[in-house]
């Protein structure tokens, strides 16, 4: 809904959207802002025309608090006036790209909120890797999220080894994936991606560290903003340029979120196979003779008849049958972490109705 009179209109410059919903109480804060930085000790906020460090209020620090819960890079805010500003609620998010944090412990590890396209970045020198975007794509599967390929570097490729690799990509991608081929560095190669750019839109680069993130954001910037770096020989990797996740407003009206390059993709749990690029997989698997079939010698298995015909691609189905696996054993550790949340919840109520039968409420 529309921002109310008092509240600066110079929110929509860092991406506040009328379709957003406001709650219903905003008394206990003054002021609405988008989190555009998030730091170990606090964040950073803008409200379109200033931008300010501002701390989370107790309860999102809280040991039992979720998460997920707390501000991050993406959202709208609502904060009180008081210096240094405290953040009090988080406004309802649209969308919400998280990953599975590292480590063994499951935990939800948003990336970034309230975006509407996934810019997925990598370039066509040895960083050039189809199974990754994968993983990416089944990241952002089901999240409300438009992926969007972008394939950097193509100025450093000789054509013929450029077109092929595309081509195959292309094949492999359902075909409403918007894909491209670009020189970051070029503002008219880039040009195309201003459609997903304009007033109220906002977008997060993903990529591994020298895919050329950085250098979009200064490239759709118009000026050097933002730190890049040589990548190496042997592999075509960067360090680490962009150390936190920051939201910047664009001359064409929307926002970019860079992010660090990420080292390792861990899945949720929660992605669906079926809407990432496995389309055509889940549908062989369907025309399987048995519905339990498990794709090895069993009569009638089409994923193996396809893979001897050559019209599924071997290291597809390998991909396939890693991810398939790897989700499954993070919906495990997903439910099983539900339920013990759920049992605890359980033991303490019971535990607390035992001392009020003892002692009687106070």
């Amino acid at each position: 809904m529309p921002l109310p009179h008092e509240s600066s209109q110079a929110l929509y410059t860092v991406g506040w959207r009328d379709d957003l919903p406001l709650p219903a109480d905003t008394s206990t804060a003054s002021r609405f802002a988008r989190v555009i930085i998030q730091h170990r000790n606090g964040y950073v906020l803008s409200d379109g025309e200033n931008e300010f460090a501002a701390q989370p209020a107790p309860r999102f620090l809280r040991r039992r608090a979720a998460p997920e819960a707390r501000p991050a890079v993406g959202d709208f805010v609502l904060v009180d006036a008081a210096t240094p500003a405290v953040i009090q609620k988080v406004l309802p998010r649209r969308t919400v790209l998280a990953r599975a944090a590292a480590g063994e412990r499951y935990a939800r590890q948003i990336i970034a909120t309230n975006i509407d396209t996934a810019f997925v970045l990598t370039g066509l020198d040895g960083d050039f890797n189809p199974r990754r975007i994968e993983r990416y794509l089944l990241l952002i599967a089901g999240s409300g999220v438009t992926p969007v390929i972008v394939l950097t570097k193509a100025d450093l490729i000789a054509d013929a080894a450029r077109h092929s690799e595309i081509a195959a990509l292309r094949a492999q991608l359902p075909q409403d994936i918007e894909l491209h081929a670009l020189n970051a560095k070029d503002a008219r190669a880039v040009a195309p991606l201003l459609r997903h750019l304009q007033r109220g839109d906002s977008a997060v680069l993903l990529g591994s560290s020298g895919a050329g993130k950085s250098t979009l954001t200064n490239t759709l910037l118009g000026r050097e903003r933002q730190a890049t770096g040589a990548v190496r020989e042997h592999d075509s990797r960067g360090r680490h340029t962009t150390t936190h996740r920051a939201l910047i407003s664009l001359p064409s009206g929307g926002c970019l979120i860079d992010t660090p390059g990420m080292r390792e993709l861990k899945l949720t749990g929660e992605e669906d196979l079926a809407a990432a690029s496995f389309e055509d997989i889940e549908a062989l698997a369907l025309e399987c003779r048995f519905g339990d079939c498990a794709h090895g010698a069993e009569p009638g298995c089409a994923v193996r008849t396809a893979l001897e015909s050559g019209a599924l691609d071997p290291a597809r189905w390998e991909s396939y049958v890693k991810l398939r696996d790897e989700l499954g054993t993070a919906s495990e550790s997903l439910q099983t972490q539900i339920e013990r949340k759920a049992n605890a919840k359980v033991q303490t109520r019971a535990l607390g109705k035992r001392l009020v039968d003892k002692y009687g409420r106070r």
